[in-house]
């Protein structure tokens, strides 16, 4: 059951990861280009706050698929 769970947890925490690291702005602007994130403009604002948020929510989530990642190790 705790397995089930975690494998779950592991797999959306996943795909958000995947889908923050898309979003960084890189050489080409990469995909934040495609939602404004990358650049000054925008719907949410100047982009350096939007940039910093950003920044966090991938250290958090990295963090959290590397927790996740030990705890399956130990259990199984």
């Amino acid at each position: 059951m705790v397995l089930t769970l975690l494998g779950m947890l592991q797999v959306v925490v996943c795909i958000v990861l995947v889908i923050l690291i898309l979003m960084h702005s890189g050489k080409d602007s990469g995909l934040s280009g495609a939602f404004g994130v990358g650049t000054g403009a925008g719907p949410l604002g100047g982009g350096s706050l939007v940039e910093r948020n950003l920044n966090r929510w991938t250290i958090g989530f990295a963090i959290v698929f590397a927790l996740n990642t030990i705890a399956l190790i130990k259990l199984s």
